[in-house]
């Protein structure tokens, strides 16, 4: 196996020493922890922490020893990258245009028109003039025995792996700090410059064009990739709900109306883009028209649909005489020899291994055979790839046992800029891995290495040269922002609160049950407690008090705090609403975000059998719910996101308020001086009534500062007017309906208080109000339903009652 680090007389190579010496400085304790520091922030601000439901899971990891590569090693790789990328253009041209190679003999057909990326609908003349069908393409390298490096694979469809080298390079300077001192790689923030001033060329001339990332969504094996380009290149991140096609152009819905797209990065496959152009696709995954737009240069769509056509395996055999064709040059990169044949009987010639590949499947990857393990593959019409499979090259990679050799593939990216192509001085370093995808596209994880390309002091740093844009104008508006988006905020903000409210009924109930055989007072408010655990969702019917006996009220607050219970479903669904919204989250907010959820959710997973450990998990849920608060208070400014996950927040501490009253209230006017008690608890407003009045309980006084106080964050009125306020901002209107609603509940709060300070015997009409209240919660769902169908009837209805999830945590 050839080293990366030795020459041939087994000397380590120079541009090697300098960081060599600054690895071996830190020793193997110090250069451990640098490993575990950057597997923590990938875990906690990275790739794993932008994966689905905020779980780690198979994630991409990074290892602390980079691969260096000279400066002139990778001018050299340079040249022939852009030299294949212009080679895939010009083939992609005239295989959709006029197929003078398949009419030349130079590509059999069968690799073509059996092939299921030949998109048809985007021949010549269906496809939009003066614009290039490749703007970004990817060559993935090995370095074979003879200290070659070969293309192995070529990715010109959903080009992958650009966003984890961009992640790679920015954990890297935060671990390895003395490394990038001794070695000063050069930067990857040009060719960032770069694309996106290429992108914004793509746009209609004299404007500043809108760009959009186009993603399946957030369950994409690649969506933090997704989520780290759009945010690269200043694009707003989209899936294609989000998207509608109007008079032959595409435009972004919003909460403001339609927004323009004039540049799309498509990161879905081509078949779930539009359902009308292209046969077989799923109608209710694409946009309607979307290629038509593209057809007519009213969207420019990069990758081009179809681009994926040039990564067919079965191509690799065919490409120095399709250079020669085409380019009229001789390759400068070789390319891994490859076979193509319907079908392979018996081993070819030599020694092998082989890697065995569908030779129109550019996305699965294949198989290496060996002469001794030789499996004929069944006849195919568009045949196999069969690619003599080198040893690749080894660098050192850092594992629990130290540095040792392990074999790499490395992956480089160039995109297209005003006719030429423009590398990223850097790239994707893969590990291979036993198990390790081979000549297919990048999966959900892996081991990968960062690729610094030595900068030389005389060389000129190449940015973008300037463009003339016009003035943007500017914009203050709360409703640019997606039905999509604002619907999963406002879920986010109600489940948050769910979960609040449940971790202060159990830490009150805990209290009691705590100490040992309640007193009549302490079984009247345990008895209120369960009532408010059943109507949150988090105990039965059969597990309410019976007399003196609350056993069976403690199991079943266990069981639904286990991660398999209430709370852990609802650790899910916020995980899973915090990752569909992480385009909108800064880093630190996410951080904070996850990582306390985290903490809640190992407190479910390792809770012990004992009440103090409930109790322990329950301030862990405490501590979450109050971060979001607070990072969402000092971190968001108060546009469309944050007025909706406010908006969702207050609808729900306002329902749980009026419930929790309710419930407590609901007995006899003799035992109401308990239930005061208990209201003040629960509303976390003791010590503040206890500084205003110095006296025994009230009705009047309890019930005006967790109803009618607008200075309580956690009564009624405070939630009320923060929901009125929200929807004004939202409308964009001094007057709106839906805000003058929650004004008409204001007022009926101030209309209870009335009442019972008129009232001869205040406990008395307190013991009235549940059914008041309870008329009040009905019309906070009423309004919950109204705004989702204001807003959020742009998406299908699949929010408030999701399959498979339980009832008690599904009610508006």
């Amino acid at each position: 196996m050839l080293d990366e680090m030795v020459d041939g007389e087994r000397r380590i190579r120079s541009h090697w020493r300098s960081l060599l010496g600054a690895i071996g400085g830190l020793g193997r304790p110090q250069l451990e922890e640098r490993a575990q520091r950057l597997e923590r922030a990938v875990e906690e601000e990275g790739v794993a922490s932008i994966l689905p439901g905020g779980k780690g899971g198979a994630a991409w990891r990074c290892d602390p020893v980079p691969l260096p590569l000279t400066a002139a090693e990778f001018a050299l790789l340079e040249l022939g990258l852009a030299q294949r990328a212009r080679l895939m253009e010009a083939l992609l041209a005239d295989l959709y245009g006029e197929q003078r190679v398949l009419r030349d003999g130079l590509l059999p057909p069968a690799l073509v028109f059996g092939n299921p990326t030949f998109l048809r609908a985007w021949r010549q003349g269906a496809r939009p003039p003066r614009r290039p069908l490749l703007h970004l393409y990817s060559a993935e390298f090995l370095r074979c025995p003879d200290g070659v490096w070969r293309v192995a694979t070529d990715r010109t469809g959903l080009v992958s792996g650009l966003g984890i080298a961009q992640e790679n390079r920015r954990l890297m300077g935060q671990a390895m700090p003395e490394a990038f001192r001794a070695v000063k790689p050069r930067s990857l923030s040009t060719f960032v410059d770069v694309w996106q001033d290429a992108l914004q060329r793509l746009g209609p001339p004299g404007g500043a064009p809108a760009i959009a990332l186009l993603t399946p969504g957030h369950t994409n094996p690649l969506w933090f990739e997704h989520v780290v380009l759009s945010r690269e290149v200043n694009a707003a991140l989209v899936e294609p709900g989000d998207l509608t096609v109007r008079g032959g152009s595409l435009f972004l819905k919003t909460l403001a109306g339609l927004q323009p797209v004039d540049v799309l990065i498509s990161r879905a496959e081509p078949d779930a883009l539009d359902p009308l152009d292209i046969p077989g696709s799923d109608a209710a995954g694409g946009v309607p028209g979307l290629l038509d737009a593209a057809r007519h240069g009213r969207l420019a769509l990069v990758n081009a649909p179809g681009a994926a056509l040039a990564e067919s395996p079965g191509f690799m055999a065919y490409v120095p005489e399709l250079c020669r064709a085409l380019l009229d040059e001789d390759p400068l990169l070789d390319t891994l020899h490859t076979r193509w044949a319907t079908e392979f009987p018996a081993p070819p010639p030599g020694d092998g291994p082989w890697l065995l590949r569908d030779a129109c499947d550019g996305v699965a990857g294949g198989e290496v055979l060996t002469p001794d393990a030789w499996r004929a593959p069944p006849p195919r019409a568009a045949g196999w790839a069969l690619t003599e499979w080198p040893e690749p090259s080894a660098a050192p990679c850092f594992s629990g046992k130290g540095l040792a050799p392990m074999p790499i593939a490395l992956r480089l990216f160039t995109v297209h800029v005003d006719g030429g192509w423009h590398a990223m001085p850097g790239g994707l370093a893969r590990v291979l891995e036993p198990g390790a995808p081979l000549g297919g596209r990048l999966g959900a994880g892996g081991w990968a290495k960062d690729v610094w390309v030595l900068a030389e002091d005389e060389a000129p740093i190449m940015g973008p040269g300037p463009q003339a844009l016009p003035a943007l104008p500017i914009r203050r508006s709360a409703g640019a922002l997606p039905s999509r988006v604002a619907d999963n905020l406002f879920w986010l903000g109600r489940y948050v609160e769910r979960l609040d409210r449940a971790a202060r009924l159990v830490r009150a109930t805990l209290a009691r049950l705590r100490r040992g055989r309640p007193l009549p007072r302490e079984l009247a408010e345990l008895n209120a407690l369960a009532r408010c655990l059943l109507d949150a969702g988090l105990i039965e019917q059969e597990a309410l008090p019976s007399g003196a006996a609350t056993t069976g009220l403690a199991a079943a607050i266990a069981r639904a705090a286990r991660s398999d219970g209430t709370v852990g479903q609802l650790h899910a669904r916020i995980g899973d609403l915090t990752a569909q919204v992480r385009d909108r989250l800064t880093g630190d907010m996410h951080a904070t975000f996850t990582q306390s959820l985290r903490t809640a959710r190992q407190a479910a997973e390792t809770m012990g059998p004992g009440l103090d450990d409930l109790s322990r998990a329950m301030v862990a849920n405490l501590r979450f719910a109050s971060a979001v608060a607070g990072v969402a208070s000092e971190n968001m400014v108060r546009g469309g996101a944050w007025l909706f996950l406010e908006l969702g927040r207050r609808l729900e501490r306002a329902q749980a308020v009026l419930a929790e009253i309710g419930t407590v209230l609901d007995g006899p006017p003799a035992r109401i001086e308990a239930g005061l008690r208990l209201v003040l608890e629960l509303c976390d407003s003791v010590i503040t009534y206890r500084s205003r009045y110095l006296s025994v309980l009230q009705a009047a006084p309890v019930l005006d500062l967790v109803l009618a106080d607008p200075s309580n964050p956690r009564g009624l009125a405070f939630q009320l007017a923060g929901i009125q306020s929200a929807l004004g901002e939202v409308a964009g209107v001094p007057e709106d309906e839906l805000a003058d609603e929650a004004g008409v509940l204001r007022g009926a709060a101030e209309t209870l208080i009335d009442d019972i300070m008129a009232a001869r015997d205040q406990a008395f009409a307190a013991a009235q109000l549940p059914p008041r209240l309870a008329a009040m919660s009905e019309a906070l769902a009423a309004l919950s339903d109204a705004i989702t169908r204001r807003y959020f009837a742009l998406l299908p209805a699949q929010r408030a009652l999701t399959l498979g999830e339980p009832a008690e945590i599904t009610s508006t």
